[in-house]
């Protein structure tokens, strides 16, 4: 068991190890802030996007945006499509599960705001199907993935395509990325005297 911990320890460690060298995704990730910024400077909102596992990464993520992060702040609007059970039900019951984001996206999303969407295998069809809408309206488009992409990624202005195909690890890189994504738009938009 605990040789077991350690491999799984040691492959999470390897996996960010890599990630320090990785100039395409550490100038994407510094990209996706500056059109953060932007959008929260003109007023917009960050929309998020994601199934099972990445749904509750989204959830985590869009509250350290909406609440504080490091520190007491002004609110910032950010939101994960999938919260409100009863239009999510509805939805997938009416119509379908794949169209549960994309419909939000065009209730919701404005010219500029920006849509995170989160898989591991960049193949949820309705994170997909938010992507096509979010590009139609002219938000900015990022996709969290594992190695390949999958589909999305033709369909994001921004790919953050781990380099792996575990997907608890590409969740864990996901997530401090995210972390280190809402951290440095709160110290632009809030600089602590």
């Amino acid at each position: 068991m605990i040789q077991l911990l350690k491999s799984r320890l040691q492959a999470s460690i390897d996996l960010k190890t890599s990630l320090l060298s990785n100039d395409a995704i550490l100038n994407t990730v510094q990209q996706i802030v500056q059109d953060m910024v932007t959008c929260y400077r003109n007023d917009g909102k960050v929309l998020w996007a994601g199934n099972g596992g990445s749904a509750a990464d989204a959830q985590h993520l869009a509250a350290e945006l909406s609440g504080r992060f490091y520190y007491d702040r002004p609110p910032l609007f950010s939101e994960a499509l999938h919260v409100n059970t009863s239009y999510t039900t509805a939805v997938a019951n009416d119509y379908s599960y794949d169209v549960i984001f994309s419909r939000l996206v065009r209730a919701m999303g404005r010219k500029g705001d920006v849509l995170i969407g989160l898989s591991t295998s960049g193949n949820s069809a309705n994170v997909i199907k938010a992507l096509e809408v979010a590009n139609e309206t002219g938000m900015v488009t990022v996709a969290f993935t594992g190695e390949t992409g999958g589909k999305m990624k033709g369909l994001a202005k921004y790919l953050v395509n781990i380099p792996s195909k575990d997907t608890p690890r590409i969740q864990e890189c996901h997530m401090i990325l995210g972390h280190t994504i809402c951290e440095l738009v709160e110290m632009e938009l809030f600089p602590k005297p």
